[in-house]
């Protein structure tokens, strides 16, 4: 498996917005530049990040974004589903399993349900003030 840029991108932004003093907002062009994030393209993580939940964005002359719960209660598994979407290790492990007529009897699937069960696991356990 291999972390999307996105997703990269998207733990980056929320990692600076973790080690941010109480009550003060990062702004984009501070996360891009200290993130060394493309600003457009951090702009779209940034609201994907806000639609999660995850940040929130405050707007006007002195807007910008900031953590919206507390960095322990914030995990790597939400960040990452968030800029990319629901984790599956493999086809078979989707919603629409991409081998149906091998599903009931397929000898691989245990492990690629069990394996994933157990990343997320792992992602789930690692939160933001490990790195704030």
């Amino acid at each position: 498996m291999k972390l999307s840029r996105k997703a990269d991108y998207a733990l980056r932004a929320v990692r600076f917005c973790s080690r941010l003093p109480k009550d003060t907002v990062g702004t984009i062009d501070q996360i891009a530049e200290s993130e060394q994030i493309p600003r457009e393209f951090l702009a779209k993580i940034l609201k994907d990040l806000t639609s999660a939940g995850i940040l929130v964005s405050h707007r006007g002359v002195y807007g910008g974004y900031a953590m919206a719960k507390k960095p322990r209660e914030t995990t790597f598994l939400e960040v990452i589903e968030a800029a990319d979407g629901p984790i599956h290790l493999n086809l078979c492990t989707t919603p629409d399993r991409c081998c149906d007529s091998q599903y009931r009897t397929c000898t691989m699937r245990h492990f690629w349900e069990g394996y994933e069960v157990k990343f997320k696991k792992t992602l789930e356990r690692e939160h933001f003030a490990k790195y704030s």
